[in-house]
């Protein structure tokens, strides 16, 4: 799987995809030494790809086929046009460097066939699902580049998944509404008697905003959760985990009273930055 060796601008190419499709990650990466930074950008590269796959086609099977592109090339069933995709080559150096499994990127490629169809959310076990398979092994991987892999590592990363996962289900919505798709689960909809047809034609009801705060305070106790463990892994490994003060500070910031869910929102990079410097050197982080 090792190949030659992928050329710098392969590392610069993985750099702008992140910066310009996943800022707060991006940002969370400058808190990283050289090295492990290079792999983080490889492996954030390679979600960007997974998740833009539903943007860059009208159908499901061609969403299919490029997924399935992934899955193949990480068995390494894909010969030779694997060097010459920037992301693909770096990724594969990322797993040389750092030993990284092959079986969560594969599974996290998969799970991210769910995008590709209108089918909703039916469970809140549904969605967790989905989210350990891809945000929290995220984390759990970032972790695993800048340190030893650990049952504490795991669990936090768990967590820090599920809370990231949730925030961005209710950041979401507005883009998902206006497509017709549904990551809410239809469990928590159903519980607070709120009408599906309605969160597709962008109605701000009691009945919402109740399904939403259900969602919210289950964002608000695996961060709670997340952050507490922090401490239980090396801080050499805490950078992997950053990207958790962005979380709070989304979860701050969708939870304002009067908020309508389906006005689209982005935090300025400028803030973000400030947010993940504080974190940084916050002695939850370093110490």
């Amino acid at each position: 799987m090792s190949g030659s060796a992928p050329a710098p601008d392969s590392a610069a190419f993985c750099a702008d995809l992140v910066r310009s499709h996943d800022f707060p990650r991006y940002a969370a990466t400058l808190f990283a030494p050289a090295a492990e930074r290079r792999a983080l950008l490889a492996l954030y590269a390679f979600n960007v790809e997974i998740v833009r796959v539903r943007d860059q086609v009208s159908q499901p099977l061609p969403g299919e086929i490029r997924l399935q592109w992934w899955t193949d090339m990480l068995s390494g069933q894909v010969h030779g046009s694997a060097e010459g995709n920037p992301v693909a080559a770096e990724l594969l150096r990322a797993i040389r460097d750092f030993d990284l499994p092959v079986e969560p990127l594969s599974l996290l490629a998969d799970e991210h066939q769910f995008d590709l169809y209108n089918d909703p959310m039916p469970t809140m076990a549904a969605l967790e699902g989905y989210l350990a398979a891809t945000s929290s092994a995220l984390f759990d991987l970032a972790a695993r580049i800048m340190g030893p892999p650990s049952e504490a590592a795991e669990h936090l990363a768990r967590h820090a998944g599920l809370a990231q996962g949730i925030v961005q289900v209710i950041a979401n919505l507005p883009r998902d509404a206006a497509r017709r798709q549904l990551f809410l689960p239809q469990q928590v909809l159903a519980s607070h008697d709120c009408d599906v047809e309605d969160v597709f034609a962008g109605k701000e009801t009691p009945n919402l905003r109740a399904a939403l705060d259900q969602l919210s305070g289950e964002a608000r106790q695996h961060l709670t959760t997340a952050l507490s463990l922090l401490v239980e892994v090396p801080a050499s490994v805490r950078p992997a985990f950053l990207p958790l003060s962005q979380v709070r500070a989304d979860l701050k910031r969708l939870s304002q009273p009067g908020r309508n869910p389906f006005t689209p929102e982005q935090s300025p990079r400028l803030r973000t930055l400030w947010t993940l410097w504080r974190a940084s050197r916050a002695r939850e982080f370093t110490k």
